[in-house]
């Protein structure tokens, strides 16, 4: 029963993710509740191979549709992978409940700012120029991939929101580039869940069938109905990361 339910959380999570990010808010809650037995670096590793490949095949249907800057991807990418790893070195020396209170803060003022904003993301006005795009995509990558590996949650929903607000992309073509910087991140970590035998095949497998069949349906869906349905789902996943965040803050006052 509970390997039917993990899938069914799976394919929403791909549904999600593949659109704006953030399937990582309902696919990982679900395998903790499922699978209570199994140790953390077992859930993320497993978790992180299926959502990896349904990533993948989002990326992908975005390439087909949609003009992807690779220059973009590339420096982001790189600068994604190499700071993630930094930051999951940092967090391991210091608490993330360091920094939850300040990151609840910016989120909910993207949030409010993405809504009152009618028309944020509906169209491309580059806010810099050829030259500089390499710095600000090299910039959202570092500050993003560090953010991943320190806390997590709603890592490729930011970086949405980075890629629209400070370079300019309408959310189509953002959600298009956060797809591949989000696999070229994701190989990196998988390479040392693979080393360390973390990985349990026999639920990552099935998960992967359906994260990717959710992320193919998620991202047609995205290039078909365009930038204001891609805004909408956007503030529906940032209301659910300002939830968590919230709930992760409070806790921790109440415990401590």
């Amino acid at each position: 029963m509970e390997i039917y339910l993990l899938c069914g959380f799976a394919f929403l999570a791909g549904f999600i993710d593949s659109i704006v990010g953030g399937g990582g808010l309902v696919q990982i809650p679900a395998f903790f509740v499922l699978y209570p037995q199994l140790s953390v670096p077992n859930v993320i590793s497993t978790n992180r191979l299926a959502s990896a490949v349904g990533t993948s095949v989002a990326a992908l249907n975005y390439a087909r549709s949609v003009s992807i800057p690779w220059k973009t991807v590339l420096y982001a990418g790189i600068a994604a992978s190499v700071f993630s790893y930094l930051g999951a070195t940092v967090q391991s020396f210091l608490p993330s409940e360091v920094l939850k209170p300040i990151i609840l803060v910016l989120i909910i003022l993207v949030a409010v700012y993405t809504y009152r904003k009618k028309d944020f993301g509906h169209h491309e006005k580059m806010n810099v120029s050829s030259e500089q795009l390499p710095y600000w995509a090299a910039g959202v990558g570092a500050i993003l991939g560090f953010y991943n590996g320190f806390v997590g949650p709603g890592t490729g929903s930011l970086l949405v929101f980075a890629f629209v607000s400070l370079i300019g992309y309408n959310f189509l073509k953002a959600s298009a580039v956060s797809k591949v910087v989000n696999v070229i991140a994701d190989v990196s970590s998988l390479v040392f869940f693979f080393i360390n035998k973390t990985i349990l095949f026999h639920l990552a497998l099935p998960m992967m069938a359906c994260n990717v069949a959710g992320s193919y349906m998620g991202s047609r869906m995205a290039v078909l109905r365009g930038n204001e349905f891609i805004r909408k789902v956007f503030l529906v996943v940032v209301a659910g990361i300002v939830a968590r965040f919230a709930w992760d803050v409070f806790k921790g006052i109440l415990h401590g």
